[in-house]
């Protein structure tokens, strides 16, 4: 069956616009708003990696302990990973089972692994793989260092001194402002990037058709 147009990320991310709208209080708009724009303006292909890039031999944990490490996931042919930022995100929690949906049926039938990625430590995020059942592994990329390595990361300009409680350090256990913006990376064999498509902002991220094309023009 086809997927409806309603079912699209876009759709899903317009109605926790509204919904936000309804409830949040002008103040708290105008601030995300404000912090979506300034990554937006900043943003510059050419400060992340390129394709071509060949990436350091880094290692994940994973949710349930196992280490995955980016030689033994691209062994076989390439691994594909999306970039999100914590288990609490309400972003992340639209888009991470979007693509379970509309992107993992796909990439099974092409072989190619999938692995979500965020700083958050692994017990941490156990609780996004669980509440929606994901079909693909979910890792820490402790301390950012692949986003760092990518040039995806990033710190918010709004950060008080000392940090208020509840802060996104606290909130992450990372004990830091620094996040991933949500990135689409497609690696292949010898650890070099074929494809990374970064989403400055967090509520516009790319359909799984869009990334089925793009793995389509680079893969044979």
């Amino acid at each position: 069956m086809a997927t409806l147009l309603t079912d699209t990320l876009k759709a899903r991310y317009a109605a926790l616009q509204a919904e936000r709208e309804r409830s949040w209080t002008t103040a708290q708009l105008e601030a995300n708003a404000r912090q979506r724009a300034i990554l937006i303006d900043r943003f510059d292909l050419a400060a992340v990696a390129q394709p071509g890039t060949i990436l350091p031999p880094l290692s994940f944990v994973e949710v349930e302990g196992e280490t995955l490490t980016l030689d033994a996931l691209t062994a076989d042919g390439p691994a594909l990973f999306l970039f999100f930022r914590f288990a609490g995100c309400p972003a992340c929690n639209i888009a991470l089972p979007y693509y379970a949906e509309h992107l993992v049926p796909a990439l099974k039938q092409r072989g190619i692994r999938l692995v979500a990625l965020s700083p958050q430590p692994s017990d941490r995020l156990r609780d996004i793989k669980l509440r929606h059942a994901l079909p693909f592994a979910v890792a820490t990329d402790a301390d950012n260092v692949l986003a760092r390595t990518l040039g995806i990361s990033f710190v918010p300009d709004d950060r008080p001194t000392p940090p208020p409680a509840g802060w996104i350090g606290e909130v992450t256990g990372t004990d830091s402002w620094e996040l991933p913006q949500p990135t689409v990376l497609l690696v292949g064999a010898g650890r070099r990037v074929e494809w990374l498509q970064v989403s400055p902002d967090w509520l516009d991220r790319p359909e799984a058709e869009e990334i089925l094309d793009q793995i389509a023009l680079r893969l044979p």
